[in-house]
């Protein structure tokens, strides 16, 4: 992409690690910001460096790993001590230079490590602090470690997910994780958005369980105010509209939503079961909702007498609906391919490294890629031209201060 991507010039220090955090950084840097990611060197920098169970040698040995470049493309590596006295002078003179400085801690360590507004003002006035936590850092929970499936656990996601007589299931993937971090992304821009036009920075906070509530959405509304409780419902179906569920095909499981009645008359024209649309259990979608168990039966029925991909071939286009694929179908779809969602990330230890690519495209173009720097591997550079001197910077690398 030869045109100037639209974060450019935009500088985000981030003392992150492992999911949230580092997500919500990386759309920012695939959109052009400066992303210098703060490692600690003591500590063998970021712990996803070192998850396996694919690994990749970095540079000079360097820890890495196919799970920390999947959420740390187009980032810079800044291996710096924030816990000592001279690490934090080093990063207070790059935070002035910085529009947004970001951290995924735990809710009562910004204070501690001196990454609160409160602390870095007389930095920069307009400098953005962000923070993303656990719990949020003004509460009884500020101190609490926390992850994504306990936030699934506690504000419902478990009841809501997997078959009525099953036992409570999480989702597949660690959503939470990373919709807070794509929340926390916006958060910061929005920041700083507001701090080029005042001159004035602010906190901004961000937790996992604020993101987790939030995106309870209709149900928490059907409940505050109704007293209605959501139920799991079975084949993953809506709660509501029906038919909206998973059916079986003759070879597999397919997802069919029909959310409007255009797409309910579609889906009975095209199973062949036309006078469904004159049966007066099925009239509307208030009927069909309650001989939802009945329309079930009779179109997995339907559903059974030909292949997945023979009913896409037929369906396809003419309402909503998806085959359910496994991890490698689902990857290796042609689709995929054909709209770019993979992308070749070449790396010092795989020249063929695949990542997962940006969702957002500019002009039709997907953001380039590259993988994020060795640990430390923008140290000097970083410090040079902040007007370090080499003794100073020797003398740094001496004391573990910096990697």
């Amino acid at each position: 992409m030869s045109k100037q991507l639209p974060l450019q010039g935009v500088r985000v220090l981030s003392a992150e690690q492992y999911g949230a955090g580092p997500f919500g950084s990386m759309m920012l840097a695939d959109l052009g910001a400066e992303v210098i990611k703060i490692e600690n060197p003591r500590e063998g920098g970021d712990v996803s460096r070192a998850t396996g169970p694919f690994f990749l040698e970095g540079a000079g040995g360097s820890p890495d790993s196919q799970f920390f470049q999947s959420f740390n493309r187009n980032k810079k590596s800044l291996a710096l001590d924030l816990k000592s006295a001279e690490g934090q002078a080093v990063f207070r003179k790059l935070a002035a230079t910085s529009d947004a400085v970001m951290n995924n801690l735990r809710g009562d360590q910004p204070a501690r490590l001196g990454l609160t507004y409160e602390s870095l003002k007389t930095v920069r006035k307009s400098l953005v602090c962000v923070h993303l936590s656990a719990y949020g850092r003004d509460n009884e929970r500020a101190s609490w470690p926390g992850y994504d499936y306990l936030m699934q656990a506690e504000v419902g996601y478990l009841h809501l997910t997997g078959e009525p007589d099953g036992p409570p299931a999480r989702m597949g993937l660690s959503i939470v994780d990373y919709m807070t971090g794509m929340t926390t992304a916006m958060a910061l821009l929005a920041a700083v958005l507001g701090a080029h036009r005042t001159g004035r920075g602010a906190d901004v906070d961000v937790s996992l369980f604020d993101v987790a509530l939030a995106q309870l959405t209709y149900p928490a509304a059907w409940y505050l105010n109704a007293g209605h409780v959501v139920q799991r419902m079975p084949r993953s179906a809506h709660p509501s509209a029906v038919p909206c569920q998973l059916v079986k095909s003759q070879d597999g499981w397919m997802f069919v939503m029909c959310m409007t009645q255009k797409f309910w008359e579609a889906l009975a024209h095209g199973i062949g079961r036309s006078e469904l649309l004159q049966d007066p259990h099925f009239l509307t979608a208030a009927a069909r909702r309650e001989h939802r168990e009945a329309l079930s039966a009779m179109l997995d029925a339907a559903f059974q007498s030909a292949s997945t991909q023979e009913w896409m071939t037929r369906l396809a286009g003419k309402l909503p609906v998806a085959p359910v694929l496994d991890l490698p179908h689902a990857l290796d779809n042609p689709y995929v391919a054909s709209v770019g969602m993979v992308q070749t990330v070449p790396h010092p230890a795989e020249a063929g490294l695949r990542l997962v690519a940006s969702p957002v495209k500019l002009d039709g173009e997907r953001p380039p890629a590259k993988v994020c720097s060795p640990l430390g591997g923008d140290t000097v550079d970083l410090l040079r031209e902040a007007g370090y001197s080499e003794t100073e910077l020797a003398e740094l690398r001496e004391k573990k201060v910096i990697g």
